[in-house]
């Protein structure tokens, strides 16, 4: 038979039949209750790893359920990534029954899919539930609501529970924008939308106004004063002028400078902390400038050094002079592997940018080469790095090779004795 029809009395109506007619009653499943409204809401409270569901009515598919206390489910332990469960009404005709269940999600993965045939199990989504790594609770942070809700001819929604593949024409109010819409058969139309200018179809892009005047104090956000456009006057129109020009301040090149003197000799001046000429040392007993003087005359000299902070001093040995003196053993082949060197020193840059040509032909030794003979207490050092010698440790280097060199003399001369009184 192609054709039926129900219920009416004494004629049997199968499970399906009623489940087809009231899903044509409520146009699609929901929660039976006004939007946002607590019936089926799902909530945490941080009690543990669970979530709780409040009473309510709902229609699934055509087909009832009502819950009238609230029902706690459990939620899977954490897994090794951040995982999303679903809290649904799962309708299963195969039972005959709808109930809360809780759709578990996968590792690292997305919202997981539902189930829903048209004729088999059917799952209507109450909540998403975020599971975070290492979590031991679920708080209301991690609850996500889902509801759709139950409406006729005109129902109401939020836009993410807008109900699902409506049919054109459905018609709902939409409170998370406060505004009315249905589906066009294609996507969600404001019912009432806001008309702006750029919404107008057919207006003309510019006004020409007609001629036309307005009074001065009709004119807004008039200038409080005009300044005059660029123009001319002649010298002789302009009153008030001054009588000389002090000229503002500026610069003139050196050579544009006329009658500038050939030489400028200096004022009388000093220089602190510099040495003058004529200017001595007491202990010096000489001048602060020695290549100004002639190393002449009677009296004591002595080495000068210079410290690392400038300052001078004479260059003392006397054992009054030191304390825990011990020998010092210097090994002669070391200093044998000196090697004397005559070289160029590089040019230097002057402050006038020119180049200041190095000496040539210099006689010394490479610092490098003594440190890397065993001698770098002969070495200079400055911020860590080689720097320089000092030249007037040589002599002492010198000493135990010289001294080496005297026991070698001795010992062949006793050995040329010995030799001639045996030949004799």
């Amino acid at each position: 038979m192609s054709i039926s029809s129900y219920p009416f009395d004494g004629q049997p109506v199968s499970e399906g039949q009623y489940s087809y007619l009231f899903r044509e009653l409520a146009s699609h499943s929901g929660i039976a209750d006004q939007v946002g409204g607590s019936g089926f809401a799902v909530q945490a409270d941080g009690s543990g790893m669970n979530v709780k569901v409040n009473p309510g009515f709902a229609v699934v598919r055509g087909h009832a359920v009502q819950s009238t206390a609230t029902e706690t489910l459990t939620i899977a332990a954490a897994s090794a990534a951040t995982r999303y469960d679903r809290v649904v009404l799962r309708l299963d005709p195969t039972a005959n029954n709808i109930t809360l269940a809780v759709v578990q999600g996968t590792s690292g993965g997305g919202v997981p899919a539902l189930t829903q045939t048209d004729t088999g199990v059917f799952e209507f989504p109450l909540a998403t539930v975020t599971v975070p790594v290492g979590a031991a609770t679920i708080s209301s942070g991690n609850v996500t609501g889902e509801r759709e809700f139950l409406g006729n001819t005109v129902g109401g929604w939020t836009t993410a529970t807008r109900p699902k593949s409506p049919r054109t024409g459905r018609l709902g109010l939409n409170t998370s924008t406060n505004r009315w819409e249905f589906w066009d058969g294609t996507k969600w139309t404001d019912l009432a939308p806001t008309i702006t200018w750029q919404t107008i179809e057919g207006a003309p892009a510019s006004f020409p106004p007609a001629a036309h005047t307005h009074p001065w104090g009709d004119v807004t956000g008039k200038p409080t004063t005009f300044p005059p456009s660029s123009h001319n006057h002649d010298w002789d129109q302009i009153t008030g002028k001054p009588s000389t020009y002090t000229p503002s301040t500026h610069s003139h090149s050196w050579s544009s400078i006329t009658s500038k003197p050939s030489t400028f000799p200096p004022s009388s001046h000093s220089h602190s902390q510099y040495l003058e000429s004529g200017d001595t040392i007491a202990w010096a007993n000489g001048s602060k400038k020695p290549h100004n003087n002639a190393a002449s005359g009677s009296g004591t000299w002595y080495a000068v050094w210079v410290e690392g902070n400038g300052t001078f001093c004479r260059n003392t040995s006397s054992i009054k002079f030191k304390e825990n003196v011990r020998d010092y053993e210097v090994n002669p082949e070391d200093v044998l592997k000196l090697r004397p060197v005559i070289y160029d020193r590089k040019d230097q840059l002057n402050e006038d940018g020119s180049i200041k040509e190095g000496r040539k032909n210099e006689v010394g030794l490479i610092a490098e080469e003594v440190e890397a003979a065993g001698l770098d207490w002969m070495v200079n050092y400055l911020d860590g790095e080689v720097d320089g010698l000092r030249y007037d440790l040589l002599g002492v280097a010198l000493v135990p090779v010289v001294q080496r060199q005297a026991r070698q003399i001795s010992e062949l001369e006793a050995r040329l004795a010995r030799l001639e009184a045996a030949l004799s």
